[in-house]
């Protein structure tokens, strides 16, 4: 009795795993009569990309490890600073900004993101916008829109109740500014027009410009970045030493007419020579306070000696060059944050300031000859 049970059930569950394999092997041969021929086109796209993918992936591995081994390091330990090192140390370069500069990047931070496939296996769309060709771009304007009017339904209730708007929550976007076009086209994966892009941030503008704007500052500071000054891309060169050890640094600047060419040395004892003189080159006290100001911001005053030939202009176009000068030399004698603290006062950034000439028919640049009527 017990071997006819054991064998009846060998028997079904054979036949059950039997009515399974089958299911599983007819269910993907369904799915592929099934398939659009959009889903079909997409699919070869896709592999196609994936394939090239992998391709530059692996020519990138191979010339990591290369590189590694070019320089005596362990590949499999092998970072991204140290690759940036590397090729510092084999393609030297005299320029300045790091953009200037060879690189050697990821294929994946090289290559424009693709998309992942808009539809199913029938062709139907996943998102409601798909016929407008840039659905995700519309879907941006559509929750713009939204959030424009929740804030004016909020500020409506406000009134309603008398309950006045706390100024202490203002949002402040001075730091800030909004994503470039093709930052914006590699975060919503489509590739848009200009006047799309003005659009983008025409809508943006209006919704920063609502009062209760900060309640939504998660979604606008999403297509926003931080504003990252010129002079923080430039490399800080460094000091170079004389024969005696002594660090020194050459620099030139310009206000107006007048060109300065300074040096500033390290290890000295605050010696000032403009033109084979003095600081009392310059017989105007306000003069010599803007050469001192550099020096005394930076905290080095008393410790380095300067160096400067001027020539051209006047003697505000002079002191005004060779401010200029003596703070661009003291970056490389001070830390990142004091070079911050310059930027801030003003004194890394050039005045382009210059008289402005006088005009025919009057008295001066902005001044008109006494009208008479007789």
């Amino acid at each position: 009795m017990n071997l006819k049970v054991t064998v009846a059930r060998s028997l079904s569950s054979a036949s059950f795993s039997t009515a399974a394999d089958k299911a599983d092997v007819t269910e993907p041969v369904e799915q592929s009569q099934k398939m659009s021929k959009a889903m079909k086109a997409y699919m070869e796209r896709a592999q196609a990309h994936d394939a090239f993918m992998a391709e530059q992936i692996a020519e990138y591995e191979i010339g990591r490890r290369h590189l590694a081994n070019i320089m005596g390091e362990d590949p499999e330990t092998f970072t991204d600073e140290d690759k940036d090192r590397a090729i510092e140390y084999l393609f030297p370069s005299g320029l300045f900004d790091p953009r200037a500069l060879p690189q050697m990047k990821h294929p994946s931070e090289v290559f424009f993101k693709r998309k992942a496939a808009e539809f199913d296996y029938s062709g139907r769309p996943f998102h409601a916008l798909f016929y407008t060709g840039l659905p995700n771009y519309y879907q941006i304007l559509h929750d713009i829109t939204e959030k424009v009017q929740e804030l004016d339904h909020f500020a409506s209730r406000m009134s309603h109740f008398n309950v006045t708007q706390d100024t202490n929550k203002t949002m402040s976007f001075g730091g800030s500014e909004w994503l470039t076009k093709e930052e914006f086209e590699k975060k919503i994966v489509e590739a848009i027009k200009d006047y799309h892009y003005e659009f983008f941030v025409k809508s943006m503008n209006r919704l920063v410009a609502h009062p209760l704007s900060y309640r939504e500052k998660d979604f606008i500071m999403s297509y926003r970045k931080e504003k990252v000054s010129a002079l923080l891309l430039q490399e800080i060169p460094k000091l170079m030493f004389n024969a005696e050890g002594v660090p020194y640094m050459i620099t030139t600047g310009r206000r107006k007419t007048s060109t300065a060419t300074v040096t500033v040395y390290g290890r000295g004892s605050g010696k000032m020579t403009i033109n084979n003189k003095d600081i009392l080159f310059f017989s105007n006290i306000q003069d010599r306070e803007q050469i001192l100001f550099p020096l005394q911001f930076s905290g080095v005053l008393g410790t380095v000696d300067v160096v400067a030939e001027v020539e051209g202009g006047g003697t505000t176009g002079q002191s005004g060059a060779i401010r200029y000068a003596i703070s661009m030399a003291l970056r490389s004698f001070v830390d990142s944050e004091m070079v911050e603290k310059m930027r801030l006062a003003g004194l890394l950034t050039r005045d382009p300031r210059r008289r402005e000439r006088k005009k025919p028919g009057q008295k001066g640049a902005r001044a008109k000859f006494t009208w008479k009527k007789r």
